[in-house]
């Protein structure tokens, strides 16, 4: 494998920076990071080759020159990528002034904001007919009282379009009041830019994970799926999933991204729905997913080292999921922990969920710093609890 184009990672939060040092760095790639100064344990990581730090209140046009200048410094037209909606969508949105200094996963039309707006989502899902839970997109508070007639509560919470500025966070939200309460606060901070979710029921196992990765021309060059087995929250990461074969999820991803052209990886969610027996999409995520190592290959191969491949003109190897392959979030002792207080996780079933983890998300021998770093704050902020 020829590793001499560099490699610039933005971090603007969220998981999977530290995945992309490590699988790219362990292969003598030279890796860079743009993030904000002491946003994270990731930035310890002896992989990065230098680290630049990004104002991302900036406006536009100096956050483009900012990159340019990065770009020119490193040299090598390197590799862009990112693990943040908001980012990606940045990316695409300046992509004709990017490119001089990067190369950078580019679908032939602007796929990425269509598919990270979760209700441009729902209609595409709609038009190809993927299965999505039933959402409402409401432009003022007499619309969301006109739902609320119909609804049947809980309903899900999310932020339409990560790219404006005011981004509510997902929540469950169980009834009227509490809804109206949410949209009234956030009316306050913008224009409306919250849709709400029908509710289906299920545990973390219910939800589906996808990641996949298109070469030009929207060709599926490799496919993975796989599931929750726990959860940092209700509507959080996987802190615990398993690579699991599911030709319906892969299907749905297959069809629903080459309808759109999209070039590049992406990770998706999805929830099966017991009472209809369908998989409904959940979310896309037109860049690098933050469990992405869950997905690596009975050759080693992950969508970065794709990615880094397909980018520099080298032939992409045919890749086979590694079925029974289990990546955790160290998190995850805490979800347990909280499991385990409700009733629904004995230490013998906690015991027996940890046998196939093959990899972890903080800790690696070979790069100790950022697993360490992160335990000791974790540990402060909870003895301060």
């Amino acid at each position: 494998m020829y590793n001499g184009v560099p490699v610039v990672v933005v971090y603007r939060g969220g998981y999977g920076a530290l995945a992309i040092a490590r699988t790219l760095g362990r292969l003598g790639v030279r890796v860079y990071l743009i993030t904000q100064k002491g946003a994270s344990p990731v930035e310890e990581s002896r992989f990065w080759a230098k680290r630049f730090w990004w104002d991302f209140s900036a406006s536009p046009e100096q956050s483009v020159q900012f990159l340019l200048e990065v770009g020119r410094e490193i040299g090598g037209r390197p590799i862009l990528l990112t693990l943040a909606d908001w980012v990606a969508i940045f990316i695409e949105e300046y992509a004709t002034a990017l490119q001089t200094c990067y190369v950078f996963p580019r679908s032939r039309a602007p796929a990425v904001r269509m598919l990270a707006d979760k209700w441009q989502m729902y209609l595409l899902a709609k038009k190809y007919g993927i299965p999505t839970p039933e959402t409402a997109f409401p432009q003022s508070r007499a619309d969301v009282e006109r739902f609320i007639e119909a609804a049947t509560f809980p309903v899900v919470l999310k932020a339409a379009d990560p790219f404006l500025e005011y981004v509510p966070r997902n929540e469950i939200v169980h009834n009227a009041a509490q809804l109206l309460q949410k949209y009234d606060g956030a009316a306050a901070l913008g224009p409306p830019n919250a849709i709400l979710q029908e509710y289906i029921p299920g545990d973390a196992q219910s939800v589906w994970m996808c990641n996949a990765y298109f070469s030009r021309n929207s060709e599926c060059t490799a496919i993975f799926t796989g599931k929750k087995l726990r959860q940092v929250s209700s509507t959080g990461i996987a802190s615990l999933g398993i690579c699991l074969p599911n030709e319906t999820v892969a299907q749905q991803t297959r069809t629903l991204m080459q309808a759109v052209g999209y070039e590049g990886p992406v990770d998706i969610g999805y929830r099966y729905d017991r009472r209809d027996g369908l998989y409904k999409l959940l979310d896309v995520n037109p860049r690098v997913g933050g469990v992405f190592r869950l997905f690596r290959a009975t050759n080693g191969m992950d969508v970065v080292q794709m990615c880094y491949l397909d980018l520099t003109g080298q032939p992409i190897p045919l890749s086979l999921p590694s079925v029974g392959r289990k990546w955790m979030l160290e998190d995850d002792f805490f979800s347990a922990l909280t499991a385990a207080r409700s009733g629904t996780l004995t230490f013998k079933q906690w015991l027996h969920s940890l046998k196939g983890i093959r990899e972890t998300h903080w800790f690696a021998f070979d790069d100790p710093a950022p697993g360490a770093i992160w335990l000791w704050r974790e540990l402060r902020m909870r003895l301060k609890r």
